[in-house]
C-alpha cells in the first residue's frame, strides 16, 4: 500500500473518530440537563428548591402580535430564561438558524426549541400515504434548524384526532412514526417528545398512556402539558410522577376547575365560543402538586408557560377596553406573578 494511501486512510479514520466524538458530545447533551449543555446559555436559578428547573415561555401568548425580536427583548426583560416560538416565529429565519440564535444569544435568553407544523412540513403520524413526508420533514428539521440552535428537544403534536378516536392499528402508526423520527433525532442531541393534545391522537389518557407505551424510551420523550393532560381527563402530577424518567418538558397551561375528572373532552366549537384554556390559576390544574413532583424528583428542564393569547370574551380582556397590547402584558404579568406568588419562583414582579 503506497504511503498516500495510508496517509489518507488514516486522515479518513481520524475525521470519522473526531465526527463520533463530537456526536457523543452532542447526545450527551439529553443526559446531562439543559443548564449545562453545550453551547447553551447559562442561566442563574430561578427555583426556591431544584436550581435546574427553567423557566420561560412560548409564543403562542404574544402570537402574531409581536415579531420574535419584541419577544426577545421583552421576556429578557422579565427575567424568563427561554422562548420556545412557533411557526410564525420563526420562518423569516429557516434558512439562517445562526442569526436566529445572535438574537437569542446576545440576549442571554435560550431558544428552547420550535414547535413542528411549519410552512411545508407535515404533522400526519398517522396514515400511512403521509407517514414517510412526515418523516422525512421532521428529519430534515432538526438536522437543518433545531441542532444548529443548540436544541436538545423538540415538542411535536401530531395532527388531527381520527374519527371517534384512534384505532389499535393507528396508534401502532403513531408510535412507529415517533420512534423512528426519534431514533434519527437523538444522534442529533435531540430528544423527540411528542405533545399530548385535545383534539389530537393522544388527547386522552388512555390514548397517551397507549402511545407512551408502544413508542422507546430510547428514541421517545413526551411534552408534558398540564391543561391538555387534565383536559384530557387526567391528573397532570400524577402522569408527569409517572413518566418522569421521559418527561422532557413541562408545558404550564391552566383549565377550569370544571374539567378535572371528566369523562369527555370539550370540542372545538365549544372552545371557539369560550376558551377552555385559561392563565394559571384558573382552578383546573393543582399546580403546587405538579410542582411538588418537578422538586421532590429533581426535574432538569424546561418549565414554560404555555398561555393562548388573548382573546374577545376571555377572563379579564374587555374589562381592560379590548386593548390587545394592553392585554398580552396583562397575560404575561398574570402568568409571571402567580409563578411568583404561588409557586415561589424567583421572579421580578411583573407589573
Amino acid at each position: 500500500m503506497s504511503a498516500k494511501v495510508t496517509e489518507r486512510g488514516l486522515k479518513r479514520r481520524e475525521f470519522m473518530s473526531s465526527a463520533l466524538a463530537l456526536s457523543g458530545i452532542t447526545a450527551a447533551a439529553s443526559v446531562i440537563g439543559p443548564s449545562k449543555v453545550w453551547g447553551a446559555v447559562s442561566h442563574q436559578s430561578l427555583d426556591p428548591v431544584n436550581p435546574d428547573i427553567l423557566y420561560g415561555t412560548t409564543s403562542s401568548i404574544w402570537g402574531k402580535q409581536h415579531d420574535t425580536v419584541w419577544a426577545v427583548k421583552r421576556i429578557a426583560a422579565l427575567g424568563l430564561q427561554g422562548i420556545e416560538p412557533y411557526g410564525d416565529g420563526i420562518e423569516k429565519y429557516r434558512k439562517n438558524p445562526l442569526e436566529l440564535k445572535k438574537i437569542f444569544d446576545d440576549a442571554g435568553i435560550t431558544f428552547i426549541d420550535a414547535s413542528n407544523g411549519e410552512v411545508g412540513q407535515s404533522t400526519n403520524f398517522i396514515d400511512p400515504d403521509q407517514i414517510p413526508k412526515t418523516i422525512a420533514d421532521h428529519v430534515a428539521f432538526a438536522r437543518d434548524f433545531l441542532q444548529p440552535l443548540g436544541c436538545d428537544h423538540w415538542k411535536v403534536n401530531m395532527g388531527q384526532r381520527p374519527p371517534g378516536g384512534p384505532s389499535e392499528e393507528q396508534l401502532k402508526r403513531l408510535a412507529d412514526t415517533l420512534n423512528v423520527i426519534g431514533r434519527q433525532t437523538i444522534e442529533m442531541g435531540i430528544r423527540l417528545a411528542p405533545h399530548p393534545h385535545i383534539w389530537g391522537p393522544m388527547e386522552r389518557e388512555k390514548d397517551m398512556r397507549r402511545a407512551m407505551e408502544l413508542t422507546d424510551p430510547k428514541y421517545v420523550w413526551m411534552t408534558a402539558d398540564t391543561g391538555h393532560l387534565v383536559l384530557g381527563g387526567g391528573d397532570a402530577a400524577q402522569i408527569i410522577s409517572d413518566f418522569f424518567p421521559r418527561v422532557a418538558e413541562v408545558h404550564l397551561k391552566d383549565t377550569y376547575a370544571k374539567y378535572r375528572g371528566n369523562t369527555s373532552t370539550p370540542t372545538q366549537e365549544e372552545h371557539r365560543r369560550a376558551s377552555v384554556y385559561h392563565n394559571l390559576g384558573g382552578g383546573g390544574v393543582d399546580f403546587p402538586a405538579v410542582f411538588k413532583v418537578l422538586r421532590d424528583k429533581h426535574y432538569k428542564g424546561w418549565a414554560i408557560f404555555d398561555v393562548d393569547g388573548p382573546r374577545k370574551g376571555d377572563d379579564g380582556f374587555d374589562s381592560i377596553g379590548g386593548n390587545m397590547d394592553v392585554a398580552v402584558d396583562d397575560y404575561i404579568a398574570h402568568n409571571i406573578n402567580y409563578l411568583r406568588d404561588v409557586l415561589g419562583v424567583r421572579l421580578p414582579p411583573a407589573g
